[in-house]
């Protein structure tokens, strides 16, 4: 399993630059979930050499007022987290709300590493001087906006982290399915009818099943391993208040899987909800298939518009299968697992550096590029770059004013062209000859 590594603190310390900072992008991956995981956005990053799950929380103590809700929302974050960096400001110095969250901390019993923002222009020794009142030993001085000092944050943090599980190893051999959702949307059900007996708690309640469950077999002599992801995360001391989609859980599968089964609740269509999750999926590469189950509970005279719409919230995944089944009666389940081990095969699959070229000359007669400058933008040579998803590296002139479209275009006609079912394929561009052309 991944740690978890919370970013804490009071409003407007720098905890969202500090965030992308770290994640090493200008707009990491967010999964904000409105009205589920308020506020809180998730993303992978690699922090000195470690993977780890980063989680921006959102501010708390508005106004100094620390009251018993804000106090359980700042203990959510604590729960699910290996680690938490605590944010203040060495402009604003030290606040009550500053002692208040290290109080907790040291109640919850959180690892916790204190980082001075603001800090820039100053000596270390000044910034951080007040700080000490907080009893958290070696404060980081650090200005998350220009980077100062964040390097050496980020070694401290990867240093202090529990010792990484070895999960994947024991699962070499198997074919590793995630299955996430929202709660309630069948995911045990469907679990549990897979493997012919009730090997999980399912009832008509969200949130039953509480952690992310391996489970071994076989499908077609294949061997497999589901995980059922929690749709709702629940700790003791922890008021669980309204029900909450584990966007760490998520992550945790996704990030292990070899291909994920998005399900999602026929009747209410791809909610936002959906939408974000597939869009985590999707950010990891890993082979995808759509269930929309309880389609036994859509009347029949419902199911035309209910397709129609559908096919409008997902257009953009032309490459993944959609299944209409039922977790409950059985309807269509098998057709998920085949459309899972299908796109785990074409995620796999070589593609010869000969038929990619003739694939990107084809495609490149019918549609040509777009001119830059007054002339066209050259795509030379293209062969493959890596594996799950298929990367495919295309090296030409002029290639980084290409547009999304035209790359999405080359994609598709990758995909369509060796068959590849269920996986995305990824086009990077680069600007130069070809690389293997003898000199």
């Amino acid at each position: 399993m991944l740690p978890v590594v919370a970013i804490t603190g009071r409003p407007n310390v720098g905890k969202s630059t500090l965030f992308n900072r770290l994640a090493g992008k200008r707009e990491a991956l967010v999964a904000d979930y409105p009205g589920l995981t308020r506020d809180r956005r998730h993303c992978l990053a690699r922090l000195a050499g470690r993977r780890v799950i980063l989680v921006d929380t959102p501010g708390v103590g508005e106004g100094g007022d620390w009251d018993e809700a804000l106090r359980g929302q700042f203990e959510r974050a604590l729960a699910e987290s290996d680690l938490a960096v605590l944010l203040t400001d060495s402009r604003q110095g030290l606040c009550p709300a500053d002692e208040a969250a290290a109080g907790w901390m040291r109640e919850a019993g959180c690892a916790v590493i204190l980082a001075v923002n603001k800090s820039e222009g100053q000596p270390r020794e000044i910034s951080v001087a007040e700080f000490h009142a907080l009893g958290i030993p070696d404060p980081h001085a650090i200005s998350a906006l220009r980077g100062d000092g964040v390097t050496l944050l980020a070694e401290a943090v990867a240093g202090a982290l529990p010792a990484g599980a070895a999960t994947l190893d024991a699962d070499q051999g198997r074919t590793r399915i995630a299955i996430i959702g929202r709660p309630n949307v069948g995911k045990s059900t469907l679990v549990n009818r897979y493997l012919g007996e009730e090997r999980m708690l399912v009832r008509d309640q969200a949130g039953t099943t509480r952690d992310s469950v391996p489970l071994d077999f076989e499908y077609g002599g294949e061997p497999c391993t589901l995980v059922d992801t929690a749709g709702i995360r629940r700790r003791a001391r922890v008021d669980p208040g309204p029900e909450r989609l584990s966007v760490t859980q998520a992550l945790q599968a996704i990030e292990q899987a070899d291909a994920v089964i998005v399900l999602l609740d026929a009747r209410e269509g791809a909610t936002e909800q959906d939408l974000r999750l597939i869009s985590l999926a999707l950010d990891r590469g890993r082979a995808l298939v759509i269930g929309a189950n309880q389609w036994d509970r859509v009347p029949a005279s419902d199911r035309a518009r209910v397709n129609d719409e559908l096919a409008r919230q997902l257009k953009f995944l032309d490459f993944a299968d959609l299944h209409r089944v039922s977790a409950l009666r059985g309807w269509s389940v098998t057709k998920l697992l085949d459309s899972a081990l299908a796109g785990v095969e074409s995620a796999s699959r070589d593609l010869p550096t000969g038929q990619l070229n003739a694939v990107l000359r084809r495609a490149v007669e019918e549609h040509a590029t777009p001119r830059r400058g007054g002339r066209r933008i050259r795509l030379n040579y293209a062969h493959q770059g890596g594996k799950r998803p298929p990367l495919i590296v295309i090296h030409g002139r002029q290639t980084k004013h290409l547009p999304d479209s035209f790359r999405r275009y080359l994609a598709r006609r990758v995909r369509t062209t060796f068959g590849l079912r269920g996986t995305p394929v990824r086009i990077e561009l680069r600007t130069g000859s070809n690389p293997y052309k003898e000199s």
